[in-house]
């Protein structure tokens, strides 16, 4: 498996991101043309209201089920960098830290994860923040 680093953790699922999301993208285009013709044309226009109430539901689904798939793993990860800080410390992770920024944590290896939290928490850092300051980046090589 490639070894990861900030500039290639970003994951695209090519199915998923490009093909279906161009897929629904020009079927919604489509169905709203078709739509648009009819009412110009005097025509019946159930099925083309059906059609883009049937386009507008498959982006919704698809939007929300991996809105959905996110924010379970958000917690899940959550859950575990919490756990292996209190490993790490003996301490949970601070109340104030923000899913996001736990979300950056977990790249860091166990030797700088106590610190890198507390200087996100001093410091405000943002996710972005806490990734470039990772020196010996940890890969996550499960979250799509």
């Amino acid at each position: 498996m490639q070894e990861q680093n900030y500039k290639n953790h970003a994951r695209m699922v090519t199915g998923f991101h490009y093909v279906l999301g161009a897929i629904i993208l020009v079927t919604l285009i489509c169905s709203i043309i078709n739509f648009y013709h009819e009412v110009q044309s005097g025509e019946e226009i159930l099925e083309s209201i059906i059609l883009v109430l049937m386009t507008i539901s498959v982006l919704l689904a698809a939007f929300y089920g991996r809105s959905f798939a996110l924010k379970a793993q958000d917690r899940a990860i959550k859950a575990e960098e919490n756990f292996r800080h209190y490993i790490l410390t003996g301490k949970s992770l601070d109340s104030s830290l923000r899913i996001g920024q736990i979300l950056a944590l977990r790249f860091a290896p166990d030797a700088e994860l106590p610190a890198l939290a507390q200087k996100a928490i001093s410091e405000n850092l943002g996710n972005k923040d806490i990734k470039q300051l990772i020196k010996d980046w940890k890969g996550d090589f499960y979250r799509v």
